[in-house]
């Protein structure tokens, strides 16, 4: 049986899977949209996954179903904002038509405008705040009551290594995955105890090469981590290696997190 994927992020992905991206690339290095394609053509036909994207990008979403298609793959899309609740409702809805139901979700929406907190850049605070924190909420709280009932489903978040541990000029960003880390795991502990069998899954990310610091805007933030990402940065792909082997576990599985980066790069 194929399942149904939704994925929701800056781009977003809806299906008996759910993917919500932003995280992994296109080959042509284009921007959080395609991070849905890559996970799509690569990963989801191989696991015979129904897809659902969203984004706020149409013509990315487009061009991201157009190659799950050429790949053998199904999907279909919606424009999707994962600050508003009401979006992410409507894509759980879409998934459910076209495809009858739900069966993972990957929340993988993010942004990392670092910088000292010193420079005050208090609006990309905020915007962290938005798309990291509520953009998980959102997801998690539209797909849950169909995972509540149907007694079972699959939650899989992105976080990052600054999740696990601090780093200078990481404050804000930092504080939004570890707020990920705690979540997913209260929700695991919750499911066991509910008895709802809703595995999940979070990833800490260490320099994976994406579009992620195109939005710093801190001229001396973002030359110090271009630096690293061009010293140690590795392929997306690997994360979508990640998210396969999470889905492919057996059922009655939860492989609860993931810290995947460099061999090389001590982080």
């Amino acid at each position: 049986m194929k399942k149904k994927i939704l994925g929701l992020s800056a781009a977003s992905v809806a299906g008996a899977l759910a993917l919500v991206g932003g995280y992994l690339t296109m080959p042509d290095g284009t921007g959080p949209a395609p991070a849905l394609a890559q996970v799509g053509t690569v990963t989801f036909p191989e696991l015979e996954a129904l897809v659902v994207l969203g984004a706020r990008r149409e013509d990315k979403l487009k061009r991201i179903a157009e190659e799950i298609a050429k790949e053998g793959g199904e999907a279909v899309y919606q424009e999707l904002d994962v600050t508003k609740q009401a979006e992410n409702d409507a894509i759980v809805k879409l998934t459910k038509e076209k495809f009858g139901k739900v069966d993972v979700i990957f929340l993988n929406a993010g942004l990392m405008p670092n910088s000292p907190l010193s420079a005050l850049k208090t609006d990309d605070w905020h915007e962290m705040v938005a798309v990291n924190v509520t953009g998980v909420l959102n997801g998690v709280a539209a797909v849950l009551p169909e995972f509540i009932a149907q007694k079972s489903g699959h939650v899989i978040t992105t976080s990052s290594v600054a999740g696990l541990k601090a780093y200078p000029n990481g404050a804000v960003y930092g504080g939004t995955k570890w707020f990920v880390r705690d979540f997913m795991e209260v929700l695991r502990m919750e499911s066991a105890t509910e008895g709802t069998n809703i595995r999940t899954a979070a990833i800490y990310p260490a320099a994976i090469n994406t579009e992620l610091l195109g939005t710093i805007s801190d001229k001396g933030t973002a030359e110090g981590m271009q630096a690293v990402y061009d010293r140690y940065g590795i392929s997306p792909d690997r994360i979508a290696d990640v998210v396969a082997f999470a889905i492919d576990a057996p059922d009655d599985t939860t492989i609860n997190e993931f810290t995947v980066g460099p061999a090389n790069q001590p982080w």
